[in-house]
């Protein structure tokens, strides 16, 4: 009985020296993936820091980030944190991060839509266009609104890749907001994105929008964006305008309002 009890001791005394050993080398090797990762970091972070004018050096910049995948990813993230970095090495870390985690970084990309410095905020919103995103229409319809122009812009190329349709209202909003246009000698004048803005709205089937736009086609002080009207309402009725002249065109649009194929 006591040479069992005496190998079972060994026995269990053996087990345990295994999972001690096991574990010293789980924590070893846990220890050196760390200092890896540090070094990884720390190397990386060297070269975001520094100012690259050319092409080149910023595909070389991708290249060594997207060849490190996730080990990337703490860099990126402190980079895209700190305005100590380049403006233009936070541009590219945005992307990157969103290229090597996919959706996965959409949260935490999300949070720069609303962003103190205009560029991450631009980066945000590309992002998440490439990212197919449309979790975050709040921010999009945020940033609808944003004093930056290129903002404006941007987002409302993600409502319109993506067809959002249920923003359609607050595109509308647009050509009623003050920033989307600029002071000219007779007073306020349209900027381009106006025409992006009426070019969405019929992308978007945004059928509220006919009757205002069938009346302003007929408004010469639209001709402008008259082309952009034309567009929209064939969208938004499924039906062409005859080829010709402004004024074959404004007929047309105006027959199919009175004739009510327009509702």
């Amino acid at each position: 009985m006591n040479k069992i009890l005496v190998a079972l001791l060994i026995l269990n005394c053996t087990t345990l020296n295994a999972k001690i050993k096991s574990a010293k080398i789980v924590e070893k090797e846990k220890q050196s993936a760390i200092l890896e990762q540090q070094k990884i970091t720390q190397s990386l972070l060297a070269e975001y820091s520094k100012i690259r004018k050319d092409k080149t050096a910023l595909k070389q910049l991708k290249k060594t980030t997207l060849d490190l995948g996730g080990k990337a990813v703490p860099t990126l993230i402190k980079v895209m944190k700190s305005d100590k970095y380049p403006e233009k090495n936070r541009w590219v870390a945005t992307f990157l991060l969103g290229r090597i985690m996919g959706k996965k970084s959409s949260s935490f990309v999300s949070r720069f839509v609303e962003h103190p410095n205009w560029v991450l905020r631009m980066a945000s919103l590309k992002t998440l266009l490439a990212l197919k995103e449309e979790r975050y229409q709040k921010k999009y319809i945020k940033a609808l609104k944003d004093n930056s122009f290129i903002v404006r812009t941007q987002a409302l190329q993600n409502i319109r890749t993506l067809k959002l349709k249920k923003l359609a209202p607050y595109v509308w909003e647009m050509l009623y907001d003050k920033k989307n246009y600029y002071q000219g000698k007779k007073g306020l004048k349209r900027s381009n994105i106006i025409k992006t803005i009426i070019s969405t709205i019929g992308d978007l089937d945004f059928k509220v929008a006919k009757k205002p736009m069938v009346q302003m086609i007929q408004n010469k002080k639209y001709k402008d964006i008259f082309n952009e009207l034309d567009y929209s309402l064939s969208k938004i009725t499924g039906k062409s305008s005859p080829k010709g002249d402004f004024k074959k065109k404004q007929i047309f649009w105006n027959r199919a309002l009175m004739s009510q194929v327009i509702k």
